[in-house]
């Protein structure tokens, strides 16, 4: 279902007529040669050298073609020789995709005893980079700005963050959301402006009812259920305890359950989808394995009707596509308060995705406590030890805001909850829980977070810049006074826009 390979990154070169056709050949080559390069550097997409843009007319035309270009995700631009920034500037104000100033020169070392006036002519990055960066502040357009040479690991590996940030921006920007019922009644963070969210961020959220999905599921034949159920037990540790009949009936509804949703997204071509446990007339259970499932394969999810979340669970997903790691839906359940060893508990009901687990998962049947419905099969497990991180994005009167928190999530002892039938996270947040719980709450972060330790904060920055939103990071240098006078001047930031 994650097929990105369709796109690629389209490296323009600036230059321009006064040096001659001799300087133009050896930029098209240098150009080329760099491209080639960043394509054997490993970046997760293929950079594509178009011709050198030496005047205004050819600029717009190429702009206008990467808008409308579906493979193009975003442009990277460098400035080979001086290449005045006016000739730019009808290009630059039709743009809509993704932009990398990359300030490069071809050359790593000066060389000083070599060095005359037609290398200076050729090399001048530092001059046109510089004038090309006047314009796009002056007309102030969301970019990436990354200094250094192309062969360096450091600058491949910013480059390549801003490559998989670019390309969750572009997949949201074709995403439907699936909602099945509404967002669970009265919670207030769930909700939200769909059409900003649809101006700011291309997603189409779109309702459906419970009962459409459940026509889905009475089509489903029992040979596709036993066919997905030897999937599962190749897959997973299925736990089926004092009543087998029982446990294999209940993992069976959830597998007609996963069978049908799928089906579903993909006759809506949706790519995430939300329902709550307020809404299930007509099934059964609430999905559980089956939302465990459709996550670990890159749908995004949000329990309760959280539609900005889900869509942000597969933001993620795209960002960390092929990485190590996991990202998943997940909620902050409750606290460990024991002095100078706090942590927070990270669970939910039944839609931890497995992609985030320590090791093989189990499949158990337990009763759900709350939706009067039959006990859903889910993947119990614990979370993986490490860096990483929780984000989430609401909505303020003007704008949206993306908070993260940075944490370190702990190694969970075997048996360390034998009454607790859910997948679950242990971590320590930065700097520390009282900081990391007051900023949040400050910051009106929601209860339900994406978690993921395959990208860092770096990834969310360059989102944030390109998609225009604000960015709130609490991290291990937070502190609530600091914390709160960010806000305040980010607060009067977004009232001028």
């Amino acid at each position: 279902m994650m097929d990105l390979s369709k796109y690629e990154f389209w490296f323009l070169t600036g230059s321009q007529y006064l040096y001659g056709e001799e300087t133009l050949k050896e930029v098209r080559a240098n150009s080329k040669k760099i491209a080639e390069a960043l394509n054997s550097s490993g970046l997760p997409y293929k950079v594509v050298c178009k011709e050198i843009l030496t005047d205004s007319d050819k600029i717009l035309a190429q702009l206008n073609e990467a808008n409308s270009s579906v493979n193009c995700a975003g442009v990277i631009c460098w400035m080979h020789t001086f290449s005045p920034a006016k000739t730019w500037i009808k290009g630059l104000s039709v743009l809509k995709k993704p932009m990398l100033e990359l300030n490069t020169q071809f050359n790593v070392e000066i060389p000083y005893d070599k060095i005359d006036m037609d290398f200076m002519n050729l090399n001048q990055s530092a001059h046109g980079d510089r004038e090309f960066g006047f314009a796009t502040s002056r007309m102030n357009i969301p970019r990436k700005v990354i200094a250094g040479h192309w062969s360096s690991k450091n600058v491949q590996d910013r480059i390549s963050v801003w490559m998989r940030a670019a390309v969750a921006y572009i997949d949201g920007m074709d995403m439907t959301i699936v909602r099945f019922g509404d967002n669970m009644r009265d919670v207030a963070v769930t909700d939200g402006d769909k059409v900003e969210a649809m101006i700011k961020f291309g997603w189409s959220v779109q309702y459906y009812t419970v009962g459409d999905l459940v026509k889905y599921m009475s089509q489903v034949t029992d040979a596709e259920i036993d066919k997905l159920m030897k999937e599962y037990e190749d897959t997973y540790n299925i736990v089926y305890g004092d009543n087998k009949e029982y446990t294999i009936s209940h993992i069976k509804e959830q597998a007609k359950t996963e069978i049908a949703i799928r089906a579903f997204l993909k006759d809506k071509n949706a790519k995430a989808f939300t329902n709550t446990f307020q809404d299930l007339y007509g099934m059964k259970q609430l999905p559980g394995l089956a939302t465990q499932r459709l996550m670990a394969d890159g749908y995004g999810f949000g329990a309760e009707g959280d539609w900005k979340l889900s869509a942000l669970v597969r933001t993620i997903k795209v960002m960390g596509n092929g990485l190590k790691g996991g990202t998943s839906f997940m909620e902050d359940y409750t606290y460990h308060f024991e002095e100078n060893n706090m942590m927070n508990l990270g669970a939910h009901m039944l839609e931890v995705c497995p992609s985030i687990a320590e090791s093989k998962p189990n499949i158990e049947v337990h009763e759900l406590g709350i939706g009067d419905k039959e006990a859903p099969a889910r993947l119990v497990f614990n979370g993986q030890a490490g860096p990483a991180l929780c984000t989430s994005i609401v909505e303020m009167k003007n704008r949206f805001r993306m908070s993260v928190n940075v944490v370190n999530a702990v190694k969970i002892e075997e048996n360390k909850f034998p009454k607790l039938p859910v997948a679950r996270v242990l971590w320590k947040p930065a700097p520390n829980l009282t900081t990391a719980a007051e900023a949040w709450i400050l910051a009106g972060g929601g209860h339900h977070t994406v978690y993921s330790n395959a990208i860092n904060v770096d990834y969310l920055t360059d989102y944030a810049e390109i998609a225009q939103i604000e960015l709130l990071v609490i991290d291990e240098n937070t502190k609530i006074n600091e914390f709160r006078k960010e806000m305040r001047w980010n607060e009067a930031y977004w009232n001028m826009r």
